[in-house]
Parts: structure tokens; C-alpha cells; sequence
């Protein structure tokens, strides 16, 4: 071939395109917005090992907790948008672009989607042996006690705080969402008769539940958990509208060629559907959730949209 050819030739080639073809070609780092150890963690562990495989290069965590994901998300929306550096998004991501004032990026336009991870259940726990053997028993005794129910969830800004938050509305109860710092404080305000109630992710209170400590009284998602088959949602309860669940996955800085996202997405999904990675994500009471980058960015948009309108109806001073 004369060189002019060539040049013509690869003149033809989108760089994007050039690139894409060649990915991946280097090691891919994961960016993840929690500390290691917690469920989070383990999730992008399990998913990127699986991943190294099928790509056929390292697959490396970067653990960058604090600032409600904002060092993780800066660190990403900043990097250069090749497929190399990806972000674990959440529900949480989400609950940060409604809640904070501002950002140092807007969720929506510095990160493309690749793919769901996993979703998990939250649930509404009473003290086992305790007066609420039902959700219908508590809302029975808020709407007949205004401002004496007391419901307990993590710090304020949680996805599952801002959840307590939306069924304060959505039930129409004068009820005080009182924050801990953490579940374990929560678990610990119930078994003291501190609090009568709480509301939290339910992958940490599964083990109290099974050991007749706290008492489900309802999931607030959508559908029922697949590990409390016989617990109603709120909906069949009586709150309407009610559909407050969690979430990850992860993402891309926004302006990735759509070769790449569709190769990660691929990889990713081949790992959600390995029987050694699900078992992983099901020991932590997590459920494996393949998807498209569509699928992902309408979990993220329609998340930022709940939240913010949760956030503006309950009056929740913005950070």
C-alpha cells in the first residue's frame, strides 16, 4: 500500500473508533466510592474479576471513599473518557445530585451508564415481640399517636433516611425520621425501646430478623424480597406509591466511544450471569440485575427525579 493510501485510509478511521477497536489494551481501574470490605466493595470485586478474564487485562479497584461519593465521582467525571476508568454508581449517586446544592459535576452529563450491577430490598423493621406484628399495626398506631412514632434510619442524606422520608409521606403520618449514625445504631435504638421502628437496607438485618430480634413489617420496593417471601410490600399494606429501593452499577466518563461501552457492558453482563459471581452477590443478600446502558441510565435519572421530589415535598434543607 502507498503511503498515501494509507494515509487516506486511516484519515477514514474515526480515532474514537481506532481506539475502541483496540480496547482494551491496558489495565481498567474501577473507582469505587466506599470503603473496602462492605458490600459495595465486594460486588465491583467479584464483577471486575470476572471482567479481567473476558477482557483479558487487570481489572483494579480503587477504593475512594467520602464526601457522600463525591472524591470517587470528581476523580472519574475528570478522567479521560477511553474506557479505562469507570465509576460504581448507586442509588446513592443519585441521592447526592438531588440533595447537594451543588457538585463539583452534574451526575447526569459527566457520566455515561454501562450497566446495572445488583439491587437490593429496603425494609421496615419493628422489635420482635414488640406491638407492631404487621406494617397495618404501625400505621394504625401513627395515625392514633401524631408525632409519637418514632422511625430510625442511617445518617441523614441515605438513600434509606430520604426513603423514610417518602413514607412519612406517602402514608400521611406525623411521624419524627430520626438518623443514627449507622444500622447498627438503629438495631440498637429498637432493642432499647428508644425508637419503635426503622427503616434500612435489608442485607444487614437479615441476620437479626432470622434470630427473632427485629420484626419485618414490610419491604418498601416494588415487589416482595426474595428473602422475605411472605413480608408485603408497603404498597399491599396501604401506602400508596411507595417504591423506594437501592441499586449499583457502574459508569463511564461521559464522551466514551459507544464501541466501548458496549464491550464493558458485555463483560460485565457475562459476570453477573457466571454462577461463582451471582453466588457471591446473593451470599451478601444482593441480586444480580444484567442490563443495558439504557437500563442503567433510567435507574440513575429516574432516581435523581424520586429523590429530588421526595427531597423538596418533605422540605429536607439541601447540603
Amino acid at each position: 500500500m502507498q503511503r498515501r493510501d494509507f494515509l487516506t485510509l486511516a484519515a477514514a478511521v474515526p480515532l474514537g473508533a481506532a481506539r475502541a477497536a483496540d480496547y482494551p489494551s491496558r489495565p481498567i481501574r474501577i473507582a469505587v466510592p466506599n470503603a473496602p470490605g462492605g458490600a459495595a466493595d465486594i460486588t465491583a470485586r467479584a464483577v471486575g474479576e470476572h471482567m479481567a478474564r473476558s477482557l483479558g487485562q487487570p481489572v483494579i479497584i480503587d477504593n475512594k471513599p467520602g464526601a457522600g461519593g463525591v472524591i470517587a465521582g470528581q476523580a472519574v467525571a475528570a478522567a479521560a473518557p477511553d474506557g479505562y476508568t469507570l465509576l460504581l454508581i448507586s442509588s446513592g449517586t443519585a441521592v447526592s445530585q438531588a440533595l447537594f446544592k451543588s457538585l463539583p459535576y452534574d451526575t447526569l452529563k459527566a457520566f455515561a451508564p454501562v450497566a446495572p450491577l445488583a439491587t437490593f430490598d429496603l425494609v421496615i423493621v419493628g422489635k420482635a415481640g414488640g406491638p407492631f406484628k404487621t406494617l397495618g399495626d404501625l400505621l394504625d398506631y401513627g395515625r392514633k399517636n401524631p408525632g409519637k412514632l418514632n422511625l430510625g434510619t442511617p445518617n441523614i442524606g441515605t438513600t434509606q433516611n430520604l426513603a423514610a422520608e417518602w413514607f412519612k409521606s406517602a402514608a400521611g403520618l406525623d411521624l419524627q425520621v430520626v438518623p443514627f449514625k449507622g444500622t447498627p445504631d438503629v438495631v440498637a435504638a429498637i432493642r432499647g425501646n428508644q425508637i419503635q421502628a426503622g427503616l434500612d437496607i435489608l442485607s444487614p438485618l437479615l441476620t437479626q430478623i432470622q434470630g427473632k430480634v427485629l420484626q419485618p413489617l414490610a419491604v418498601t420496593g416494588a415487589k416482595r424480597s426474595r428473602l422475605l417471601p411472605d413480608v408485603p410490600t408497603a404498597q399491599e399494606a396501604g401506602v400508596k406509591g411507595l417504591n423506594a429501593a437501592s441499586w449499583n452499577g457502574l459508569a463511564v466518563p461521559a464522551g466514551t466511544p459507544a464501541a466501548v461501552i458496549g464491550r464493558l457492558n458485555q463483560a460485565v453482563n457475562a459476570a453477573l450471569k457466571d454462577a461463582e459471581v451471582s453466588a457471591k452477590l446473593e451470599a451478601l443478600n444482593l441480586d444480580p440485575h444484567p442490563g443495558t446502558p439504557q437500563d442503567a441510565q433510567a435507574m440513575l435519572a429516574g432516581d435523581i427525579r424520586r429523590w429530588g421530589e421526595v427531597i423538596a415535598k418533605a422540605k429536607i434543607q439541601k447540603m
